[in-house]
């Protein structure tokens, strides 16, 4: 196989993100599309990663190739890359090569590790709530949430999103109504469910990648996030919700 991308910032973007959730991961090389899909150490969250072909200025992959990498070792190679470097991804001699190409050629080489051979199958969920909004909303309204709590309730009601938290002394309340930027269709009334901020402060990163974002979530039940720029990557997230016993 032999990648090139010409605008490295979307792996360079994603795998930061990423590697904020999980250590280490098995990329697959497919024909159309690079592909991660990993949960945390924990269990609790779930990231599926598609970097489309069309991406790409050179994509030349003969067969289906798996690469497991240290996410944190490739994050720290992929920061070193410009915004006019071409990246190419090879695999040589049981490493993964990746090579930044612009005024000079600077080439790193990280060993190919093993992993867990589990695969992992993305859940098949339904949600009464979907909401499309600016990522810059969600990003604001867990920094506000984040200050009172450890945890955040999403409520949805009649076209209305509401992002709740309180703590021992304080509370935070957002609300956000459906406007013409804003899109929240629901197909029953009063669903609630509750969530990890330090959790959704590193998936709420992905608005590195698209500046808008569709959040989907129902009564007690895995929150899904997807930052999508159509025909060039994606990236979601699917998050266990938070259930206590009061």
């Amino acid at each position: 196989m032999r990648l090139t991308l010409a605008e490295p910032r979307y792996l360079k973007d994603s795998v930061s993100v990423i590697s904020d959730l999980v250590t280490e991961a098995k990329f697959s090389v497919k024909k159309d599309m690079l592909e991660l899909i990993a949960m945390d150490p924990a269990n609790v969250a779930m990231v599926v990663f598609k970097l489309l072909s069309t991406c790409f200025t050179e994509y030349d992959v003969k067969q289906n190739v798996d690469i497991a990498i240290n996410l944190a070792q490739l994050k720290q190679i992929l920061r070193r890359a410009k915004s006019n470097d071409m990246v190419t991804l090879e695999v040589e001699e049981g490493k993964l090569k990746i090579q930044f190409r612009s005024d000079t050629i600077r080439t790193f080489a990280l060993p190919i590790i093993d992993v867990e051979d589990k695969e992992q199958r993305v859940p098949d969920l339904t949600f009464p709530i979907t909401a499309e909004l600016n990522s810059s909303m969600l990003t604001d309204a867990i920094g506000d949430v984040d200050i009172v709590a450890e945890s955040v309730t999403f409520l949805g009601d009649n076209g209305k999103l509401t992002i709740a938290a309180e703590g021992d002394l304080s509370k935070a309340k957002i609300e956000i109504k459906s406007d013409d930027n804003t899109k929240i269709v629901s197909k029953t009334e009063k669903i609630k469910s509750k969530y990890s901020i330090e959790y959704l402060k590193k998936m709420i990163e992905g608005s590195k990648i698209s500046d808008r974002v569709v959040m989907q979530f129902s009564n007690d039940y895995p929150l899904h996030l997807n930052y999508t720029l159509k025909d060039k990557v994606s990236l979601i997230f699917i998050l266990a919700p938070r259930v206590e016993n009061d």
